[in-house]
């Protein structure tokens, strides 16, 4: 949950998966947060340096994953591989790490795209990438709105 201090604390969110990671940034004064990018995931893994130009582009003072679950809350195929990314994301940056459930985020972001699209306000086709970043800030959203903890 965020904390309740006086200086407002610059969050960067993340949706994992194994093909992409989306990126959206957000603080705690606003409590809204703004996709942000998208990155390519290779099979050797998440592109360290780009990561840790967005870190650095942000300044973020606490980095928020999203964790995938099943519908009934039991840990998925990926939940592992999150925590892992989550773990190293703390090991590498040297920032606090916490998760959010990101069940149907994914899903979430499709809609709000599409409705954008339908009232005129997106004018180009929503591609998987801008899922996966509009994800990461359902996500960051879900932790500025109080929910998340686990590290």
């Amino acid at each position: 949950m965020p904390e309740q201090d006086a200086r407002p604390r610059t969050v960067l969110g993340f949706d994992f998966g194994l093909r992409r990671i989306g990126l959206a940034v957000g603080d705690t004064l606003t409590r809204a947060a703004a996709p942000r990018a998208t990155l390519p995931v290779s099979p050797q893994g998440p592109d360290w340096a780009a990561i840790a130009r967005h870190v650095a582009d942000a300044c973020p003072d606490l980095l928020v994953v999203g964790t995938p679950y099943n519908a009934d809350g039991s840990p998925s195929e990926l939940t592992s591989h999150a925590r892992r990314f989550a773990a190293e994301l703390g090991r590498r940056f040297a920032l606090p790490v916490v998760s959010v459930d990101e069940r149907w985020s994914s899903l979430e972001a499709s809609q709000a795209l599409a409705t954008a699209r339908a009232r005129g306000t997106r004018r180009r086709k929503v591609r998987k990438t801008d899922i996966d970043s509009t994800a990461a800030a359902v996500i960051l959203e879900r932790w500025l709105a109080g929910e998340g903890g686990e590290r």
